[in-house]
Order: structure tokens, then sequence, then C-alpha cells
């Protein structure tokens, strides 16, 4: 874990800083965007009355993420998705600091090049303030998961926040660190 923490710091440093103050502009050292958090959202309305099933997706995205996640609930009763109030329909890791630069790195790095057919990600999922939303349809491409034990393939999503105020200064700073944006 060590090694890709700092590569990625290092990466940072020595590369994205130098480019992003010159293409910019930036005069101070603290408006140059970084990365502040990743978030990790796994919806799991179909398991809804299987709590076996809702323990190994948790278990998965602990697994992936290297931190536990918290479970969401729903806040409304919806009988039509025969779901109540307090049901457990997904569950998020807020990952920060050492650990986000570890998921980082093993995200571009190692699971998205593991797409069938990958041809880079979509460099349209800006928000309009530096953050950037990407869906992965398949949890297997991540080496933590052992395909012969997962119960059903799943998908989640990432949000990737930044402290970059525009999201051409987002696109500019992921892709010095390495993510893989479709031409």
């Amino acid at each position: 874990m060590a090694d890709r923490v700092y590569r990625i710091a290092e990466l940072y440093k020595n590369t994205a800083v130098p480019a992003l103050k010159e293409k910019f502009g930036y005069k101070n050292i603290n408006e140059i965007p970084k990365l502040e958090k990743i978030v990790l959202n796994m919806r799991l309305g179909d398991v809804k009355d299987n709590s076996k099933s809702l323990q190994l997706a948790v278990e998965e995205l602990k697994a992936i993420a290297g931190q536990a996640p918290i479970l969401t609930k729903a806040k409304n009763s919806v009988a039509t998705f025969k779901l109540r109030e307090g049901m457990a329909i997904g569950a998020k890791v807020t990952l920060r600091g050492k650990k986000m630069l570890d998921f980082y790195d093993k995200l571009v790095s190692v699971a998205l090049p593991r797409v069938r057919d990958f041809k880079g990600v979509s460099s349209k999922s800006f928000d309009g303030r530096g953050c950037y939303a990407l869906g992965i349809k398949e949890q297997i491409i991540f080496p933590e998961i052992q395909y012969d034990k997962i119960e059903k393939v799943r998908g989640f999503d990432i949000c990737i926040v930044t402290t970059a105020k525009t999201d051409e200064e987002a696109k500019e700073l992921l892709t010095l660190l390495g993510m893989p944006f479709a031409k």
C-alpha cells in the first residue's frame, strides 16, 4: 500500500503541481486543485429481502475500498417498490487521505484497464464545480474480488471530489494523475 500512496503523492507534487501552476497561472500554492475525497456508492435495492445478500455486497465494497461502508436507509416508504422507511437500500464509503490515494491509484492503474473493450472514461461527467462521477458496471474489475465467490455482478458509483473551481481545472488535474479519458 505504501508504494501506491507514495507514487500518487509524488506524481501530484512533481508533475501535476508545476503543470497546473504553469497552465492556469496560479500565484499561491493553495490555489492549485487537489483531490479532496472519493465517495463510493452502491445501490442495493434488489437485496432488500435478503440480508445475506446485503451482507455479501457490503463485504465486497469493504474489500474494494479498504474501509468499512455505512448502510444507507430509505427515508420514505414507497408501496410500489415494497419499500418501508428505514430499510437498508445501499452502502457508501467516503475515502480521504492515504486510503483515497491508494484507491485512486488502484482505480486508474489496475481496475480501469481490466474493463472489457476499454476506450477511456467519459470527459462529460463533471458537475460544473470540479467533481467527477464515474459508474462501474462490474465489481469484478478490482483485484480484491474473486470471481468464483461473488453472488451477483453489481456495479457502483464513484464520485471524485476535487478542490478545483472549474471542470477544466479538474479534468487537467485528473489527467495529470493518470485518469484515462477517452479521446
